[in-house]
């Protein structure tokens, strides 16, 4: 799945995150011993639910990178004109992601504001990874999405519980990707949004 300067570039980021973590909780301490399967193979699976070269891509509620950052390293050579957007309110977590965008040689735009402050982004792909319910996350990409656009949006074991409540709010297509790294996980490719 990674290639050699991907793989060196995760390293590196890997590298920035323990380096961060016990000063801003990036991710749960817990995790940074799993940090490939738990959080980098778990974000990196979400481009492979992209089928068309992204022109514009945002990540929601970026945090630690996951999955925004992981989609910029992969996505660096394999969709090399794609804009890409990080966007996290908390100011610490902004700064470790511009360290990163940096250290890692990725064109990158972080927004340090809140999901509902910004101005629509228009993206053509929207994703978040562990950030609010479905519910919330498709009011995000109402705001954020494009019309033609595609959400991308990892879901535990309840995720047919959380689309089942989306649901009586609005309307949407959906498929769900069985998660490469848990069977009791997928991640929701969202196409059609609109308030039902």
């Amino acid at each position: 799945m990674f290639h050699v300067k991907q793989f060196n570039a995760s390293s590196g980021w890997k590298a920035l995150l323990k380096k961060w973590n016990p000063a801003i909780n990036l991710v749960s301490p817990r995790t940074l011993v799993e940090v490939w399967t738990r959080h980098f193979l778990d974000s990196a699976q979400i481009l492979r639910s992209v089928d068309h070269a992204p022109q514009h891509w945002a990540d929601l509620g970026s945090g630690g990178g996951f999955p925004g950052l992981v989609v910029g390293v992969l996505a660096k050579e394999q969709f090399p004109d794609m804009r890409l957007t990080l966007v996290e309110s908390d100011k610490r977590k902004a700064a470790f992601l511009l360290n990163a965008v940096r250290d890692l040689g990725l064109s990158a735009v972080v927004a340090d504001k809140r999901i509902e402050s910004l101005e629509p982004l228009k993206a053509d792909v929207l994703s978040a990874r562990a950030l609010a319910p479905l519910e919330t996350l498709l009011a995000y990409a109402e705001r954020h999405l494009s019309p033609a656009g595609i959400a991308l949006f990892p879901k535990g074991n309840r995720w047919r519980e959380e689309v089942a409540q989306a649901q009586q709010k609005w309307s949407f297509a959906f498929e769900p990707k069985p998660s490469a790294t848990d069977p009791d996980s997928v991640v929701l490719n969202i196409k059609g949004l609109h308030r039902a």
